[in-house]
């Protein structure tokens, strides 16, 4: 038998005693951003821990960081072969509101073959999968192809602020030559992707501020600055009628895509009328010269998130407003720097200032683009184990989304990353229902169990 063909036989024998296992993880209301949950943090951190120690994982710690704790774990006996780091994260989102889930978020349930649970797609489902598919090839060949790392965190859905300086100061413990993270989606039903990039992110708020409060405007209107007139100008400075951005040296360092790049995109036939259908919009939009999948997978955006400011009730109030506000974010790409960006836009903001107003320019959160070529060996074969489970050709794809440490292992780590997600978008994931097709459950682990021999065959 193939070693395809043992595990398929091995899942097949113990799929049931599986999902009770995940059920027992998914009954973990480890929920990070709420700190009455801390007790069930450290309790799903245990439950890990316990579990890779039953797989024959050694040195299985849960390590302390200043917020939530981090499970490591290893295996180091594949002489010769790769490491492949797995990376996962046990916190969950909450699970507001309530009253919109069919049936209670920690207490799973499988209807029509998809299980129903907060966690279930994102992220305890895959990385469950992680351990499933080292507890079958070390029952149906006795070891591993490669060595193995695990680093699992309860911080990513509050945005790993832990997990960085961690990387950093366990660089020699965390070595190989690889990370694979199961956190991402397949491009559609049926069809597996592997994603090689992710849009960065940064964000600014602009608040301007005029007079000493509101003006009745019969007494100063035409004669002072009116705040909300002045941060629409500054707005509408951001980009021309096609989107396409007005920010000095915004575009400079976008790394182009390649041609073999452009025509995978095409051939996935995304139908773009499809989509307008979807979204009850009259028109997409967008650069002009890029495609959809173009623009939002591998262009850079700047959006204005929210507006405020001024009299909103109802009726009119005839008066001047003296402060107005805006938030803007920007989605990076390869190989914009996003404090370089936020520099560009407090520049752009001051040359476009309105007279007459004070603007302040506050700054958000940043997360660095990151990019594994997309010809890299160890790509394209995981899109070679995809297709040996799927008996389809693997989408190669670029998320327009951002998962900050996906960058900072990168620059950390300084290792290729590849991204082997079984989500659909369709599973409510971050919103009420959330769930897993375990369709890709089972042909996950049997691609996941693959994919190590893959690795275990090239020269790295």
């Amino acid at each position: 038998m193939s070693h395809l063909e043992k595990l398929d036989a091995y899942f097949i024998e113990h799929r049931a005693r599986h999902l009770s296992e995940l059920n027992e993880f998914l009954r973990i209301p480890s929920i990070s951003a709420l700190s009455e949950h801390k007790g069930d943090m450290r309790d799903a951190a245990n439950w890990l821990a316990e579990h890779l120690k039953s797989l024959k994982i050694e040195n299985v710690a849960v390590e302390e960081t200043a917020g939530h704790p981090v499970v490591y774990g290893e295996w180091l006996h594949a002489e010769g072969k790769p490491t492949i780091l797995f990376y996962g994260h046990y916190d969950v989102q909450p699970v507001d509101p309530l009253n919109l889930w069919e049936t209670p978020p920690f207490e799973p349930t499988i209807r029509d073959n998809k299980l129903f649970a907060r966690g279930s797609s994102d992220d305890k489902g895959q990385v469950f999968m992680h351990l499933k598919m080292i507890e079958a090839l070390f029952a149906t060949e006795g070891t591993l192809p490669v060595n193995v790392k695990f680093i699992y965190e309860g911080e990513e859905e509050i945005g790993s602020p832990s997990l960085p300086k961690y990387t950093e100061d366990n660089k020699e413990k965390l070595a190989a030559d690889l990370i694979v993270i199961s956190d991402t989606g397949l491009y559609a039903k049926g069809k597996p992707a592997v994603c090689y990039g992710l849009r960065g992110l940064t964000g600014v708020q602009i608040d301007v501020r005029g007079a000493k409060g509101d003006l009745h405007s019969g007494l100063y209107g035409g004669g002072v600055q009116n705040a909300i007139h002045a941060l629409t100008e500054i707005l509408a400075s951001f980009r021309d009628e096609h989107g396409t951005i007005q920010v000095d040296g915004f575009y400079d360092k976008v790394l182009p895509l390649s041609d073999e790049e452009r025509q995978a995109y095409r051939d996935l036939g995304f139908d773009e009328e499809a989509l307008k259908d979807e979204l009850k919009v009259p028109a997409l939009f967008g650069e002009a010269g890029y495609s959809y999948l173009e623009q939002t997978w591998a262009r850079p955006t700047l959006e204005i998130n929210g507006v405020f400011g001024g009299f909103s009730g109802e009726g009119i109030k005839t008066v001047l407003p003296a402060e107005a506000g805006a938030k803007i974010t920007c989605r990076l790409v390869p190989n914009q720097d996003p404090e370089e960006i936020v520099a560009l836009l407090k520049a752009h903001i001051e040359k476009h200032k309105p007279t007459g107003v004070e603007v302040i320019v506050s700054e958000f959160d940043k997360g660095k683009p990151y990019l594994t070529p997309f010809d890299h060996p160890l790509i394209q074969a995981a899109g070679r184990s995809y297709e040996k489970v799927y008996k389809v050709p693997t989408a190669y794809t670029r998320g327009g989304g951002s998962i900050p440490i996906v960058a900072a292992f990168d620059e950390i780590l300084n290792l290729p990353v590849v991204l082997m997600g079984f989500g659909l978008s369709e599973e409510n994931f971050h919103a009420p229902n959330e769930h897993f097709h375990l369709e890709n459950f089972d042909q996950g682990l049997r691609v996941l169990g693959d994919y190590l021999h893959e690795v275990a065959e090239l020269k790295l």
